[in-house]
């Protein structure tokens, strides 16, 4: 259905005086991302030009998306601004929370029991505060957004990585930590380094086992997972506007592995065509009337390397379907090669379990080209040799699909159908396996496959591909298998092979559903009580982090110093931790237990001088904490990729962790560092990071004069006495710098709310 057609309306009518000051303004024809940035400038029409990459600008996002998990942090200091209702509108989804275990309606009934005090907060802040609440089972946030609230040309940010699944339908959808939710929820310009644009040209058209999946996967291949880092990927060519609204959709949600500020597509009639299957005819009425402003200039597809800061060509027609990973979403390999590279790496080539759905694969189009092959494997007698599990993305799709005869086809196969909710892909996994300790291998239609990701298991060797492949490798239970040529066995002893997949983009009957989940808040929620019970250890109220005590920072130790790979599920992990992200000190309790020490190779394993040994890192922090000493965490490079979950950033803020100092950052986890006042540092000469010992003494010099653009300094102290020194860099500016002295961005904001309050 079609939400706040009022602000839709707003953005469409000032869409072209905006885009006409901002091409007046930048003095050059506009690509698709300046247009929908320069269209929400929080101070109006473009009076001058932003540089990419380098000039922080003052955004006005039309709405908020937050999910579970995440809402519970954002919503807690939220509470804190002194707010009576959002400003911008706003919704929570409840689908973080739900495990997969046995199937699909035990386990949303389980989730309801054992997440009840959070439901009743998240459904009771909502209410109060004027927010949409979407109720368990309802679905994955960001197919909800996509069927309900995205629309072409607008801007939204969400506290969930994944967020840019919503480029899909040509918005510039950005993943951020809560305490962005909170500015932007309060009335306040969110700020954003203005991106660098990176254009892929999409040629051709796709066919036969070939899906939008394969773009990201190929994309992923090329950027890495630091290749789109201080960038919007915007996707065009003839190639783009012949794949569906929602392959474009699963496209973007990806683009967050290349650690993409966001990715978006042109408005076109795939977009038209789901907007008006989803209910939402006069948002077609309203775009169609701007069309020409929520695409680039002619003059940008026309010479695009003029206007990109980088440009990546593919021809769909030769492009072959991929399979990535294990550990790691950019390791691209083409079908055609990976029975290869299985047998090359010695990875484990018995596949146990399959997965498919999840928010980045679980639309109509995907769940009908999966279930052609499920079909098949019925009909022309073949057993599946690997478990396998289907995750609708909605009710919206779980209730047509189920109509439509999608999901008996899939149990016939012997598929699980779980909860519309993350479940697998974020760890909500209660995986049935007979021995741990044995290398496995499992294959997603998911976007993310570090480590222990999916089920929590080292061993477990994920790889990500397109849903139909996965259905394709399950029935063979194999990954040297290759559908494209290869002949299985069925239970006749014939040879047989699988035909090409075959998909409906959008169904035939309609979309259907009895009850999508949504709740409306009160229209005057003053009233409403948010009650959390003081002896919870699901729930915490905050208290404000201290102001910085208006010195340089001396007399710091080193927490951990993190080798190699370091992501937001190595700081804060999911699965089981889950359940404490709505309190700060219970879930400070998981800080960096996944981060590997450099000095000893081991996980959760560092050494404590106040007691003169090791111990875990919350332990150890916790001993520094309450004796008054400061800490410091020593990273590596693209430090902090992954989730946007701030809880990364506030556990360490709440231990005692004064600076992160690494070789690189992933955006947001930056940027949520700062937001909770801490120091996000990286080394002038990153072969600094060798110098820093084990038992060091850390003094960071120049914050009585802390200034946009002068780096840091950094003294050591060894364990011999003998000192080191080096600079350190910083990207925070002005106003990023008040954030840090009064102890949070948070903390700004009701100290600025008390001031307007008595001015």
């Amino acid at each position: 259905m079609a939400f706040d057609l009022g602000m839709i309306k707003a953005v469409y009518a000032g869409m072209a005086e905006r885009v006409n000051a901002a091409r007046n303004a930048v003095g050059r024809p506009l690509t698709l991302t300046e247009k929908i940035l320069y269209a929400h400038l929080f101070d109006g029409n473009a009076t001058q030009s932003f540089e990419r990459g380098k000039t922080y600008v003052d955004f006005a996002p039309d709405r908020v998306a937050m999910q579970d998990a995440t809402a519970q942090m954002a919503l807690l200091q939220f509470m804190q601004a002194g707010k009576p209702q959002v400003a911008v509108p706003s919704t929570v989804h409840c689908d973080h929370l739900i495990q997969a275990r046995v199937g699909a309606d035990q386990d949303l009934q389980d989730a309801y029991t054992e997440n009840k005090e959070v439901y009743d907060f998240l459904a009771s802040v909502s209410n109060k505060y004027g927010i949409g609440f979407w109720k368990p089972g309802a679905g994955i946030i960001h197919q909800v957004v996509l069927e309900n609230y995205a629309f072409p040309g607008g801007m939204m940010i969400g506290t969930d990585s994944h967020t840019p699944n919503a480029g899909g339908l040509g918005m510039v959808a950005i993943g951020v930590g809560g305490a962005d939710a909170v500015d932007v929820m309060s009335g306040m310009a969110w700020e954003l380094k203005f991106p660098k644009v990176i254009g892929v040209k999409l040629t051709g058209k796709m066919s036969g086992w070939t899906s939008p999946k394969d773009v990201i996967l190929k994309v992923a291949g090329i950027l890495t997972v630091k290749g789109g880092t201080g960038a919007i990927v915007e996707y065009f060519g003839d190639g783009a506007e012949s794949m569906s609204c929602t392959g474009k959709g699963t496209i973007c949600n990806m683009g967050a592995e290349i650690g993409a500020t966001t990715s978006v597509f042109s408005y076109d009639d795939s977009m038209r065509a789901y907007l008006r299957a989803t209910n939402r005819e006069e948002v077609v009425e309203m775009a169609d009337e701007v069309a020409a402003y929520l695409r680039a200039d002619d003059e940008v597809y026309a010479n695009p390397a003029a206007f990109y800061d980088q440009l990546i060509e593919i021809d769909l027609s030769t492009l072959e379907p991929h399979v990535n990973g294990p550990f790691t979403p950019d390791a691209a390999w083409p079908i055609s090669q990976f029975a290869a590279v299985v047998k090359e790496h010695n990875w484990p080539s018995k596949l146990e379990v399959g997965l498919i759905g999840s928010c980045t694969n679980s639309s109509y189009e995907d769940l009908t080209r999966s279930a052609s092959i499920a079909e098949q494997a019925v009909s022309k007698k073949l057993v599946a040799q690997a478990e396998f599990t289907i995750t609708p993305g909605s009710e919206l799709v779980r209730f047509t699909t189920a109509r439509d005869g999608l999901l008996d086809t899939f149990a016939q196969m012997g598929g699980v159908v779980l909860a519309n909710a993350c479940g697998p892909c974020i760890g909500q996994w209660a995986r049935h396996t007979d021995d741990p300790t044995r290398k496995n291998s499992i294959i997603t239609s998911f976007n993310r496959n570090f480590a222990k990701r999916n089920d929590g298991n080292p061993n477990t060797h994920a790889f990500v591909a397109s849903p139909e492949i996965v259905t394709a490798f399950a029935i063979a239970g194999d990954l040297t298998f290759n559908p494209l040529v290869d002949k299985l066995i069925n239970t006749d002893g014939e040879e047989v092979m699988l035909d090409e997949p075959r998909g409906i983009e959008l169904p035939p009957q309609g979309f259907a559903v009895e009850d999508a989940g949504y709740v409306a808040p009160a229209e005057d929620g003053s009233s409403v009580e948010v009650v959390v019970d003081p002896k919870s250890d699901r729930l915490q109220l905050l208290e404000g982090f201290k102001p910085w005590e208006g010195t340089d920072l001396k007399g710091l130790k080193l927490l951990i110093k993190a080798q190699g790979k370091c992501t937001t599920d190595h700081i804060s992990m999911a699965g089981p931790w889950l359940k404490y992200r709505g309190h700060l000190d219970n879930i400070s309790n998981n800080m960096l237990i996944g981060a590997i020490n450099a000095f000893n190779g081991e996980a959760n394993k560092v050494y404590n001088d106040m007691t003169r040994g090791y111990d875990t890192v919350p332990a150890t922090a916790r001993t520094y904490k309450a004796a008054g000493i400061g800490t410091v965490v020593v990273g590596d490079e693209n430090y902090g990729e992954g989730s946007s979950r701030e809880h990364a950033a506030m556990e360490p803020r709440h231990l005692g962790v004064r600076a992160v100092i690494v070789k690189s950052f992933a955006r947001i986890h930056e940027t949520n560092l700062k937001k909770q006042g801490m120091l996000g540092l990286t080394f002038a000469n990153k072969a600094d990071y060798d110098l820093i010992e084990e038992n060091d003494t850390i003094d960071i010099l120049g914050l009585e004069n802390f200034t946009p653009g002068v780096p840091l300094k950094v003294v050591l102290t060894h364990k011999d006495g003998s000192q080191d020194a080096f600079m350190v860099n910083h990207t925070y500016n002005e106003g990023q710098i008040e954030w840090f002295k009064a102890g949070s961005a948070l903390n700004l904001i009701r100290l600025q709310q008390k001031q307007s309050a008595n001015g």
